[in-house]
């Protein structure tokens, strides 16, 4: 039933470069992720192909040092590639978001030496990373994870359970924190782990209401053993690293959330302006457009914030409040305007013929991960009125 196409996101870009990237990312988005996306989240298919061919075109490393395959790009720039991504199929945006964070250790607190043998495989050499810190018992409360590292000579052998691990079973690497020493937060140490680690297994997918192409399963850590050269940065520096990765992976979040937000939106507006009731187009009725004027200041709003807060990065400044609000903010605004776009379509909203029902229950799962919404507003809270009374 639509008949509009959807306009093109216009954009503020620092460079030509990074114009050109973003045609670049919307003419794979056009032609090879959108087109397929309802089928294969249907089936339940995880687009490997589509993530090997941004690997190929430089899109799975674009804010890292080129000097080992990234792209040079600053997070503004990078966080705009996501949007368009998860726009056309969020299984998409989101495996980017999970992979730039899987690297985000090595690349920030890696040696020279480490960066030198793995960097260039994981940023432009088609291995997928996943990203290892929440586990059955330790979800929110990550400091308490139980996954054990001990050392044996110059070996560590790691044992636990890993739990919500997206690309579990099909990554080529983990990123796992694990602990080396007491209780708490010190006492956690980062590990690069090979996907094909004997001792390693993810158990069958979780079945979720939403992103069904994405797998998220637990990761199975049986005797581990790994040379001490994959250890990646000091013993017990582990916890600091995992915040650090999570700061920036929330802006990823956030990015993903306007992407699925921007989707809905364009499909709502399409069903409107098309759908004749009452011998007119139902988009000329003040109550839809109002919806339709609500949903679209939300979404530049949440693309302002997550764009401002993406600047404080780029020019090294302190963004960790400002990228809790902006996951905060984007991905309950994704929840909102996927479920206005579900109520535009009315009855059609509500079946699988239409993306509307898709994207709403994709948006749900972006107010639990990295961090739920009730842990950004805490991260917030603390920023402005300093650490709990205990």
């Amino acid at each position: 039933m639509p008949d509009r196409a959807p306009q093109p996101v216009d954009r503020q870009l620092p460079t030509d470069e990074a114009r050109d990237l973003i045609s670049l990312v919307r003419d794979i988005a056009q032609r090879e992720i959108a087109p397929k996306a309802a089928e294969e989240e249907d089936a339940g298919h995880f687009p490997r192909e589509v993530l090997t061919l941004l690997s190929e075109s430089g899109l799975l490393g674009l804010p890292y040092d080129s000097e080992y395959g990234g792209g040079d790009q600053p997070y503004e720039v990078y966080l705009q590639v996501l949007e368009e991504l998860a726009a056309a199929r969020l299984t998409v945006g989101l495996g980017v978001s999970v992979h730039t964070l899987a690297c985000h250790a090595l690349a920030n607190y890696g040696t020279k030496e480490q960066q030198v043998e793995h960097l260039p495989d994981m940023l432009g050499g088609g291995l997928l990373g996943a990203y290892c810190l929440s586990e059955p018992s330790s979800g929110s409360d990550a400091a308490s994870l139980r996954t054990k590292a001990v050392r044996d000579g110059d070996s560590w052998v790691i044992t636990g359970t890993k739990a919500w691990i997206t690309h579990g079973g099909v990554a080529d690497f983990y990123t796992v924190l694990a602990r080396t020493g007491g209780e708490g937060a010190r006492g956690i140490t980062a590990f690069l782990v090979p996907g094909d680690a004997e001792g390693l297994s993810a158990a069958v997918p979780e079945k979720k209401m939403g992103m069904k192409g994405s797998p998220t399963a637990q990761v199975h850590f049986d005797g581990v053993r790994i040379p001490d050269d994959r250890r990646i940065g000091e013993e017990g520096q582990g916890f600091a690293i995992a915040l650090s990765a999570l700061d920036s992976g929330r802006l990823g979040i956030a990015a993903c959330a306007i992407g699925v937000a921007q989707a809905a939106l364009d499909e709502a507006v399409a069903y409107a302006t098309g759908r004749q009731q009452f011998g007119r187009p139902i988009a000329d009725f003040q109550g839809l457009r109002f919806m339709l004027a609500d949903m679209a200041t939300q979404i530049e709003a949440g693309r302002a914030l997550y764009l401002a807060a993406a600047r404080l990065r780029d020019a090294g400044r302190p963004f960790a409040k400002q990228a809790a609000m902006a996951k905060l903010h984007c991905t309950d605004t994704a929840m909102k305007v996927t479920t206005d776009a579900v109520q535009v379509l009315g009855g059609y909203g509500y079946t699988a013929d239409f993306p509307a029902e898709r994207f709403m229950r994709e948006a749900k799962v972006l107010q639990i991960v990295e961090g739920t919404n009730q842990i950004q507003r805490m991260v917030i809270a603390r920023h402005l009125a300093g650490p709990e009374s205990r």
